[in-house]
This record gives C-alpha cells, structure tokens and sequence, in this order.
C-alpha cells in the first residue's frame, strides 16, 4: 500500500495550529489529571513503603488493622523480647523498641482547622531501628522527661510544634526539643516522645505495637513458629515495609479510583473536542483528500493518514499534559490516613510506568476522537470530492 508521508500531515496540523492547540490543550488538561492521580496514588505508597525497614519486624495485636487499635500487654512484650532470632546493638541490648502510638488534634498553621497527629512514644533503641530519621534542628528528647520532638513536616504544618515551642496535651506541658527529618517517609508526619511518659501520661497499661530488628533473615521461619507455639501471644508479626505498604493500599486505591473515574469523564469531552477537530479538517481539505485519491493513494491510505493526524495531535496533548504534571513533584501536600485516621504529609512521585500509561491514555483518546473522521474521509469517493470542491 502506498502510504501518505509523514510530513503532509504534520504540515496539516501546522497549518492549522491554532485549532491543533486548542484541542491539544484539552486533552492535555485530561491528562494532567490523569498523571497527577497516579503521581499522588504514587506518592502515597512510596511515602509509607520507604517508611519500613526490610530488616525490621512490626508486632501488633492479633486481628488490629493499625497501631493505633493495637495493644501489647507489658508481659507479652517481655516475651517478644526474649524471642529467638532478634538482634543486638554494641551495647548488647537487645534492639527491640516498645512503642504506644495515640491520636493528637492540633490546629493546622494555615488556617487553624484541627487535624489528627499521629504521637509515638519511643526510645534511644526506635531511633536506632530507624536509621532514616535524622535530628535536623535541636536534639533528641531525654528520657524520663516531657520532652518530645516533631517531624519535619508537622513542624511546617502544625502550630506549637516548631523549635522551642510547647504543646500542651495529655494533662500536661510538652517542650518541642528537636525537629527530625525522616527522608520522605511517614515518620515525618509524627510526633516522637519517651514511650514511659507516654505510657504515664495517657494512661495506658499496653503498648501499641513493637518493633524488633532479626539477626539474620533466615530465623524468620523459626520465629513465626515461636509465636504461634506460644498461647499467651495473640500477636500478628509482620515485617515492618509490608505493614507500612498494606498501610497505603486502602488511601492510594480510594485515590486511584476517584481520579480515574474524574479522568474518564473529562476525557469524553477531549475525545468530542478531537473528533470535532478531525470533522473539520475532513470537511476542509475534501478536495486533497480526491486529488490523493486521483493520484493512487487508496482508502486505507487515507484512513491511515487521518487518524495519524489524530494521533499526533493527541500525542502533542499528552507531552504538555505530562509536562505540566512533572512540576507538581515539586509540591507538598498532605491528606488523611483511612487507616490511622492522622495527617500523612507526601510529595507527588512520578515514574516511567506512570508516563507509559499517560502517554497511552493520550493516545487512545486521539485513536478514539479520530477513528470515525478518519474512516468518513476515507469513504469518500474521488468524484464527489472533486464535485464538493
């Protein structure tokens, strides 16, 4: 089959570049949303899969979907701590951290409307479990104290909760000694104090959850089994970066699914919009399309030329919209957790599996658009193009 080149139908798109710009940007906004769902659904997951630490085991009570529905009695968390299998630091204790994790509201920076902060108590051996977070400002809290410190993002978003400032909850006065910085991760969006105070002052008798470090991968077999083997444990043992990514999968799926849905909607108005462009450029160019035809170019030539044409226009949609949706990696923004119900801070992640799938969406829209324009142009017959003309 003789082929139409390429070059006559980007010069039709040329020519007609104004139109090819409006069109393109519609569907270049579609895609915009597109890509920044699938950058925050992203975003999400990455934020709290980075969040674990592949040596780390996370402990909470059987059947409890979070932390913050978990409890651990002392003497249960006694008997992790002498399980077989968990590692030890220099000083030769044992690196297992006993932690309450509870729900704070504080008002927002911005516009002073309360939010759910997640407060964890922890310990000198969390922060080791933790390689991650880093003191960025101040210094680490001193145990048996009312001293806490806050999360890098919360320290942006939260009143009280800067450098230096007091926090006042759980009948008490807490002294903000430090800000950490844990690399992106969900840490940052938590606030961390000695688990003992905690404990104290919230009146708990359990722990949430406990988070241990395996000497060696290879005694996870052997310590599953010793949970199982022993009745007084009613305990699920996990390790720590599945937890955290079975943590994202109900937000980043709700997300996904919200904005796709958005996405297929507007998409039927990008789609009109290009077919509405293709009908156009097929009434406008009747005559080309007779003489392409008088000249030997047979109907799937045609067929093949316009839709092309569509192709390309929406190829043009997509860049931009991509393009628009890369800056966005640039902005922090933060949501509700569904599992904890807390404030989680993210940034927008985009990926090579995230432009395939924009560049695809783009496209299909086009093919869409400027399939039956295409087909239209093609069924004509050379002697009423000529006639029209």
């Amino acid at each position: 089959m003789k082929a139409i080149p390429l070059s006559y139908v980007a010069r039709n798109l040329w020519v007609r570049r104004v139109t090819t710009l409006l069109t393109a940007g519609g569907m270049a906004l579609v895609v915009f949303v597109f890509t920044v769902v699938l950058m925050m659904s992203e975003g999400i997951r990455a934020t709290l899969v980075a969040t674990g630490q592949v040596d780390n085991f996370l402990v909470l009570r059987k059947g409890a979907g979070a932390e913050i529905n978990s409890g651990i009695s002392r003497d249960q968390a006694a008997i992790i701590e002498s399980l077989p299998g968990i590692a030890s630091n220099r000083d030769g204790q044992a690196l297992v951290s006993k932690e309450p994790v509870v729900l704070n509201n504080l008002p927002k920076r911005s516009n002073g409307k309360p939010s759910n902060v997640t407060v964890r108590g922890t310990s000198a051996l969390g922060l080791e479990l933790r390689p991650q977070v880093k003191m960025v400002e101040g210094r680490m809290f001193r145990p048996g104290t009312s001293e806490i410190v806050a999360g890098r993002a919360v320290a942006q978003g939260f009143r009280g909760t800067g450098l230096g400032e007091t926090l006042h909850f759980a009948q008490r006065d807490w002294v903000v000694v430090g800000i950490f910085d844990s690399g992106k991760t969900g840490f940052d969006s938590e606030i961390w104090g000695d688990s003992e105070q905690m404990m104290a002052a919230f009146r708990r008798n359990a722990y949430s959850t406990i988070v241990f470090r395996l000497s060696d991968q290879s005694v996870t077999p052997q310590l599953k089994k010793a949970i199982d083997d022993d009745p007084r444990l009613q305990i699920d043992a996990k390790p720590e970066i599945q937890f955290y990514a079975e943590q994202s999968e109900a937000l980043a799926t709700f997300i996904r699914i919200l904005g796709l849905s958005l996405s297929i909607i507007f998409s039927i108005g990008a789609i009109v919009g290009a077919m509405i462009t293709m009908f156009a450029a097929v009434a406008q160019r009747v005559g080309e399309i007779g003489t392409l035809r008088a000249l030997g170019f047979r109907r799937n030539a045609i067929l093949f030329a316009f839709l092309l044409e569509s192709l390309l226009l929406s190829l043009v949609g997509g860049v931009i919209g991509l393009l628009a949706a890369s800056w966005m990696q640039t902005v922090d923004i933060s949501t509700t957790n569904f599992q904890t119900f807390s404030e989680l801070a993210f940034q927008f992640k985009m990926t090579f599996d995230i432009i395939i799938k924009s560049i695809l969406f783009s496209l299909s829209m086009g093919f869409i658009g400027g399939f039956i324009p295409a087909w239209r142009a093609s069924r004509k017959k050379i002697v009423d193009c000529l006639r029209e003309s």
